[in-house]
């Protein structure tokens, strides 16, 4: 197997991003102090002196985008003269958990409202869910989080133009299971504009289980919402009073069945192919803002992932959108996370240690983790980490190493 190669961003002493280096010479330079370290995680450096304009290298850097719902590959493809190479390229893990937080947020100030102080219900008063071509909170800042990645990479390394993938999902297709015509698209695919009322004449306004009709029927989640069930109709079932109570506490016993009756299925995994579809035109906004952007599909993406043989991920995907094929594709690859902007951490620091540094710590069985601080627990000198396969919760912070300390976005290395 070859070795990986991985690369540093160079800065001159004015701050002006220079052409990468391999990590081993920056190290070499950082020795001879002749450069300082700016970042560890990923490396860059700057050097103690002023580079002319015309000594610059002028190579064209690509910046590919494989825009996704959960993850987003990127990556930095420098074209040479002699031979292309990958500079950088990781995947932005993405929140989904904003929604849900969003509600949160939305039961306190309706408790606040009602019964600390009430104040009359008011509808539709908040200007900016109003306004035109918004962006669901949610959506909004997975679309932000990654222009946070590429602005950020952007201070290290002139990126020349902008590559992302155009990403085209047919949802109604999925649902529907076949291709609809033009005008079935402004048909609806249910009888009632009411999800509940449409799930009832869907099942002819009688109990699935028993059959009752003259009773009170009541709409049951196949796959209940604790699990993340959808409250689509697909996900929707008639039971009458009496059959809806046998169900409760034990739904899952009853999803497969209920599945196969009505013949359908649970379309919640299509949530993230929705969110890559809404905020398209946003995204491509703001990078034509920062340079020429170009625009490609995913059936050529997959082509030249078999032509170069490739192994699919969302990098190596960021690196075919580039349309640049490299020498070798053996090289480090980044998990990145950007930070929520709001530290809530109410205790400053343990033994220097503070939230959101990146630890290290060796368990008595000879485990060995790294990942970044989320509680601090300062009586017991203990600190809780998370690292991408366990979540270590109150180790020794005497014992703990100390590597780095994050600032506005996390950058692991993943194991390859």
């Amino acid at each position: 197997m070859s070795e990986i190669t991985s690369y540093a961003f160079v800065l001159d002493v004015n701050g002006k991003p220079l052409a990468p280096t391999k990590e081993q010479k920056a190290w070499f330079l950082i020795r001879k102090k002749r450069a300082a370290l700016v970042s560890k995680y990923p490396m860059v450096i700057q050097l103690k002196k002023e580079i002319p304009e015309n000594k610059i290298c002028k190579d064209e850097i690509r910046c590919g985008i494989d825009d996704g719902g959960l993850h987003v590959g990127i990556a930095l493809v420098q074209k040479c003269k002699t031979k292309n190479k990958v500079v950088f390229k990781g995947t932005i893990e993405q929140r989904n958990d904003v929604k849900h937080l969003m509600e949160v947020r939305r039961g306190y100030r309706r408790y606040h409202r009602y019964y600390k102080r009430y104040r009359q219900a008011r509808f539709d008063n908040r200007k900016s869910s109003k306004r035109k071509e918004r962006i669901a909170p949610s959506i909004l800042q997975k679309r932000q989080a990654t222009m946070r990645v590429i602005h950020r990479l952007n201070k290290w390394i002139n990126i020349t133009n902008y590559w992302l993938e155009d990403v085209s999902v047919d949802i109604r297709a999925l649902t529907d299971g076949y291709k609809p015509y033009r005008w079935q698209y402004q048909k609806s695919n249910r009888l009632d504009e009411n999800i509940r009322k449409a799930a009832i004449l869907r099942d002819g306004s009688k109990c699935m289980e028993c059959g009752r009709a003259n009773c009170r029927l009541e709409v049951h989640h196949i796959k209940p919402r604790r699990r993340n069930g959808s409250n689509t109709l697909d996900n929707l079932i008639t039971l009458c009073e009496s059959c809806h109570q046998k169900t409760e506490g034990q739904e899952e016993l009853y999803m497969d069945r209920y599945f196969s009756l009505l013949k359908s299925s649970d379309h919640k995994n299509l949530n993230y192919a929705q969110h890559v579809m809404i905020g398209k035109k946003w995204l491509r906004k703001q990078l034509s803002n920062l340079g020429v952007l170009y625009l490609t599909n995913g059936g050529d993406t997959a082509n030249k992932r078999i032509d170069w043989n490739v192994e699919k991920s969302h990098a190596n995907d960021a690196v075919c959108i580039t349309d640049l094929q490299p020498d070798t594709y053996d090289m480090k690859e980044w998990a990145i996370k950007p930070m929520r902007r709001k530290s809530k951490a109410k205790t400053d620091n343990v033994l220097g240690i503070r939230h959101r540094d990146l630890v290290e710590y060796t368990f008595k069985n000879g485990e060995t983790h790294r990942g970044y601080v989320t509680a601090l627990y300062p009586e017991q000198k203990a600190i809780n980490f998370q690292s991408p396969t366990k979540h270590c919760k109150k180790v020794n912070a005497r014992k703990c190493k100390l590597l780095w300390k994050y600032s506005k976005i996390y950058w692991f290395e993943n194991a390859s």
